[in-house]
């Protein structure tokens, strides 16, 4: 039952507990905030049916129908409405119980009771905008998931349009996390193959070993292991898209395989004897300068012409900041559905903090701080310090790594440079933070290369002494020296 006259009040209290009820309401009236009280669940969906108020502060735990049990009705019936779980059981299974229904906030008792109004304002605020805007219908995300008002981004969109008449190959350049398979899914949704598959492979995330088979297939028996009949990438494609994402990381002796595809157009599975015809477009990406690798001896000159037809180029998330609100506000809108999630919104503030930070990771990166927004942010309005400290800090947090070590060199404490353990440690995570795929094998060639170099120097290039003080095999460090190609060098 209600305990107030003001049935129009911006705030509703529903506790069981007439203490809070009364504390909370006198706190509110002192802070000229109108309130109603209620003592059970049932009493507020009754009281919905005529009025709505702009905040609801709900117990968890009640007599009848939980506080959570209240939230996952109000939620579907009014979704916007911001509501304020409270309780005196501050467990993690009543916090996230509150949280996966939707709760703006979660306060425990006891409470301070000038953050308690401090908290009820700010979801005051929430559910005026909310109100304001319930009536807008949102702008639905481009059918090929391509935003971008930047005179770079709308060359890629015309250059898809003028190709979406044709089959030619296309090579995709730019840095990690620019959005290259967007744009190949782009590309394979307005061509005339949209009806047919589209296929993606990664060059980097496969092993050199299997990277044959993925691509061309294998017959059964063709090795050890191969037990049945197996379809490779261009048959799985027959008739639409292929994307070769990473291609600078192809092996040299695949790319000879792919060249030959690419002018005859025909294949053979591992261990086949019958060409089969590779009926499919061919998109290329990479992120490396492959002009770089074909003079360097990495990447074959004449496969590099052959995909090389028409290049498009898609500019850093860097050189187009008048994409980042829209890209924001896509990524959270798209998000919070995906994830189950009501959609929240940057403030002028924090939108400023998001514009001004670098993103080495580009356009993926930002979808990951927008996912994590909507994850980790309190409520649906997010301000600066709802962000994430990176961002708050403008991307200054990274500092280089030192340590402290003893050196009583002229009895003073120096401070030295970090070990080759956290130079390895820095460099792993600044491949990680740029959303980098495939790490681990450049990581480790890397090392196996130093390895390798460090001990046949040692030895005066004794391969056989090297491998023994390495401790692996003399086949292995031969095969090892070839891959690398140590000889070379």
């Amino acid at each position: 039952m209600t305990e107030t006259q003001n049935f129009n009040a911006p705030v509703w209290v529903a506790d069981d507990d007439k203490s809070i009820r009364w504390v909370l309401s006198r706190a509110l009236k002192r802070a000229g905030i109108d309130c109603r009280t209620f003592e059970r669940a049932n009493d507020v969906l009754e009281a919905l049916r005529e009025n709505r108020p702009l905040v609801l502060v709900s117990d968890i735990r009640m007599p009848g129908m939980t506080g959570v049990e209240l939230l996952e009705k109000l939620k579907a019936d009014c979704p916007t409405l911001p509501v304020i779980v409270m309780t005196a059981y501050s467990d993690l299974d009543s916090a996230v119980s509150a949280f996966q229904g939707g709760a703006f906030e979660y306060m425990t008792k006891p409470f301070d009771i000038k953050k308690a109004v401090e908290l009820i304002t700010r979801a005051m605020e929430e559910g005026r905008k909310n109100v304001e805007t319930q009536e807008t219908t949102p702008v639905p995300p481009d059918p090929i998931g391509l935003i971008g008002r930047a005179p770079a981004m709308q060359d890629v969109f015309r250059a898809i349009g003028r190709l979406s008449q044709s089959n030619v190959t296309v090579l995709l350049t730019g840095e990690s996390g620019a959005g290259k398979e967007v744009v190949a899914r782009a590309l394979w949704r307005t061509s005339r193959r949209a009806k047919a598959p589209y296929v993606a492979i990664n060059m980097a995330a496969i092993p050199k070993d299997l990277l044959e088979s993925e691509l061309f297939g294998h017959e059964k028996g063709a090795f050890t292991g191969a037990n049945a009949l197996h379809k490779g990438r261009f048959e799985q494609a027959a008739g639409g898209t292929l994307f070769l994402d990473e291609i600078g990381d192809m092996p040299m002796e695949l790319q000879t395989r792919l060249l030959r595809v690419l002018s005859n157009g025909y294949f053979y599975r591992v261990g086949g004897r019958e060409p089969i015809r590779a009926d499919v477009r061919i998109i290329a990406a990479t992120n490396q300068d492959l002009e770089k690798s074909v003079k360097e001896g990495r990447f074959r000159e004449d496969l590099f012409h052959r995909l090389n037809v028409i290049r498009l180029r898609l500019p850093p998330l860097r050189e187009r900041p008048e994409d980042m609100a829209p890209l924001v506000e896509h990524f959270l809108r798209s998000g919070a559905a995906e994830l189950g999630l009501e959609p929240k919104r940057l403030t002028p503030e924090a939108m400023k903090l998001v514009e001004a930070f670098p993103f080495p990771g580009n356009v993926r990166q930002l979808e990951n701080l927008c996912r994590w927004i909507l994850v980790m942010a309190p409520s649906s309005e997010v301000r600066p310090e709802d962000l994430p400290e990176e961002i708050r800090a403008g991307g200054r947090l990274v500092k280089p790594v030192v340590r402290e070590t003893d050196r009583r060199d002229e009895g003073h404490l120096l401070q030295m440079p970090s070990s080759w353990e956290q130079g390895l440690e820095a460099d792993i995570d600044s491949r990680l933070a740029q959303n980098e795929v495939g790490v681990w094998q450049p990581v480790m060639e890397t090392v196996e290369r130093l390895l390798i170099e460090r001990a046949l120097k040692a030895t005066n290039g004794r391969r056989i002494e090297a491998a023994q003080r390495l401790g692996i095999g003399r086949n292995t460090i031969t095969r090892k020296i070839q891959e690398l190609k140590l000889d070379e060098d």
